[in-house]
């Protein structure tokens, strides 16, 4: 029964790619509107209206979800607006371009009484998810190094607001809070931030390499990010005191939406990559990664907003990911490791 009205405010890539497709999979869901700057714009799908402004969307008394889905520097200001309409909310990441405005946003939320969250929507990719299990399963013993990379081969500077140097843009607003929220999700906060950000292709305004060392106690965790990778390095490479994981290529899930498939489809979320496991004596086996499935975040979405189950990313982990994110900019402009006392509800 579609029970929450929702609109989605942006009608980007990442609205028809993402939001769209998992909004319209959501049994609890109903997609009514979308903002666009120019409202003669097709609709991202078929039954639902395009509205010229915010104000005209938050006037309608149908719509209870708005999900944010505008330039990053945007965020902080609209998810203000929306909260204060008493509307629940779903800003895509980053968050915000600063710690003390997501700060003030949850508490307003809080005051408020909506629901709000981040679409840390990669918790529910196949490689990650993978990884995860064979940790938490304990396949490699104790973790000492866990390194997760998002490279692409996009030699060229493109003439998009992600790249053009923009408050917000670059590859460390882009892909960072995924690395982050991903990492934090297995081993919570880390104590100290270590980053080196710069732009390294010819002719880039924003940041399009980062390469991050979180520190753990007898742990490390390295998140890179690059823009000049072919081939692509492993998504993840873990090693623990017992032995080697090992998985190779990127999720699915972003490549068929893109595609046109819907995650209703039997072939949704199915990877054919397996997850490499090396134990001491150099012995692999193949462990076959479970099926991905980030749609998931919009169920738990419709749960939070009906009272029902806790919203898929909480408050703690929304400011935790933000800080991170903040310290790794501090870490590279003043070219030191940044210490952090991070506190977060697992």
């Amino acid at each position: 029964m579609k029970e929450i009205g929702v609109g989605i405010i942006g009608n980007g890539m990442a609205t028809r790619v993402f939001h769209v497709p998992y909004i319209r999979a959501c049994e609890q869901l109903d997609l009514k509107a979308v903002v666009s700057r120019r409202p003669q714009t097709e609709p991202p799908c078929d039954g639902i209206a395009v509205v010229s402004d915010v104000d005209t969307l938050l006037a309608d008394p149908a719509i209870a979800l708005v999900v944010i889905a505008t330039p990053s520097d945007t965020h902080a200001d609209i998810a203000r607006k929306v909260i204060e309409a008493g509307r629940h909310v779903v800003v895509e990441k980053p968050f915000t371009l600063q710690l003390t405005q997501a700060q003030a946003l949850v508490e307003l939320a809080r005051e408020r009484g909506v629901v709000l969250s981040v679409f840390h929507n990669r918790r529910w990719d196949t490689d990650f998810m993978a990884v995860r299990a064979a940790i938490d399963e304990g396949l490699i013993g104790r973790v000492v190094h866990f390194e997760s990379h998002f490279d692409r081969f996009r030699p060229n500077v493109r003439d998009r607001w992600r790249e053009d140097g923009s408050p917000g843009s670059g590859v460390w607003f882009d892909l960072g809070p995924h690395l982050v929220d991903q990492v934090i999700q297995i081993f919570g906060p880390p104590s100290a931030v270590t980053a080196d950000i710069d732009m390294l292709r010819d002719g880039s305004a924003a940041a399009d390499w980062a390469h991050i060392v979180l520190q753990y106690p007898g742990m490390r965790a390295v998140l890179h990010a690059g823009m000049c990778v072919a081939g692509g390095e492993p998504r993840f490479r873990v090693h623990g005191i017992r032995g080697t994981l090992l998985k190779q290529k990127l999720d699915p899930q972003e490549g068929q939406s893109v595609a046109g498939l819907s995650p209703a489809h039997e072939s949704w979320g199915l990877d054919t990559d397996p997850l490499l496991v090396i134990d001491g004596e150099g012995q692999s086996r193949s462990l076959p990664a479970p099926r991905g499935s980030q749609q998931r975040f919009y169920t738990m979405m419709a749960e939070a907003c009906l009272g029902v189950g806790p919203p898929p990313a909480s408050s703690a982990e929304i400011l935790a990911v933000q800080q991170v994110i903040e310290a790794a900019l501090v870490s590279t402009s003043e070219r030191r490791t940044v210490d952090l006392s991070l506190q977060i509800s697992r």
